[in-house]
């Protein structure tokens, strides 16, 4: 029989504004750390030299991540035009380097091939299985891999700034997925002049933004206290881009139960993934059927 988990039964998000450096595991540890947590999890990765949004899901919540991992997300970064790189980003080592330093016209020409259906070959530096193992584990053995292209929904990618002939900055919305490095290596490749990410910010992810987010200081400063409750956001936050019905009474008990259940919903269709609640608060996400919701997640909820 397992260990039980020690901890608070809480659940919710916390939003992180992640400085660079720390890992995204370790901002989760920190927060389950400062909370008292039992469980939590997050809702997409970001390299350690990237900031911005990490929203922490806690208990409950966690069941819920899959619809924000699913959600589009805005990136904000700088691309170092004239120099490749083995991460493709400023922590590798230099591969190539070119002099040619395109105008704006034609890197606003190049972004319109990055929109859209679109698809990417993830960087050799990355977790991406590969034969059971990750790609980064394998490329720092020195092995070389053909990582198979991804589909990516890019909703825009724009050039924002131009500080100086070498450096450009973007910003991208786009769904699951997304490798800002390899839209930096690939825009290089396309411009003829190379190119890697030199700084990366994930403004907001889904719901969630960084300019509202804590960060690893005012969390350390209000950790184990009932101050830093009063910064989660509800668990149905993650639950904004699916439809909500509204389960009656009866449906409410028999969801709990992992039960189809009784259901009101308006502008539903059949067979429509959606989550019902009950007086204000998420009981289950299913399948809306002939006034029924199917349960594939249950939420318990105090």
């Amino acid at each position: 029989m397992g260990r039980k988990r020690k901890g608070r039964d809480i659940s919710g998000w916390l939003v992180v504004d992640k400085p660079a450096g720390p890992t995204s595991t370790s901002v989760v540890n920190k927060v389950r750390w400062a909370l008292d947590a039992k469980k939590a999890g997050h809702a997409g990765t970001l390299d350690p030299d990237a900031t911005g949004v990490l929203a922490v899901a806690l208990g409950e919540a966690t069941k819920t991540v899959p619809y924000i991992t699913d959600a589009l997300k805005a990136y904000v970064f700088t691309v170092r035009l004239g120099i490749s790189t083995n991460t493709d980003d400023a922590e590798g080592e230099v591969l190539e380097t070119c002099d040619l330093r395109p105008d704006d016209a034609a890197i606003k020409d190049a972004l319109g091939a990055f929109v859209g259906e679109t698809e990417q070959v993830p960087p050799q530096f990355s977790a991406v299985m590969v034969d059971g193992q990750r790609a980064y584990k394998l490329a720092r053995a020195g092995e070389e891999m053909e990582l198979a292209a991804r589909p990516l929904w890019v909703e825009s990618l724009l050039l924002i700034d131009r500080p100086d002939a070498d450096h450009v900055t973007l910003e991208m919305v786009c769904g699951k997925g997304g490798y800002v490095r390899s839209i930096a290596r690939d825009l290089g490749r396309k411009l003829g002049c190379l190119g890697h990410v030199r700084e990366l910010r994930r403004t907001w992810s889904g719901p969630f933004e960084a300019g509202a987010g804590l960060s690893l200081e005012q969390i350390d400063a209000l950790a184990k206290t009932p101050e830093l409750d009063t910064h989660l956001l509800p668990l149905e936050q993650g639950l904004q881009d699916l439809p909500e019905v509204k389960a009656t009474p009866e449906g409410a008990t028999k969801l709990r139960n992992g039960n189809p259940g009784m259901v009101l919903a308006q502008d539903v269709e059949y067979g429509e993934e959606c989550w019902a609640s009950y007086e204000g608060r998420a009981v289950a996400v299913g399948r809306y059927k002939a006034g029924e919701l199917h349960p594939s997640r249950v939420f318990n909820l105090a």
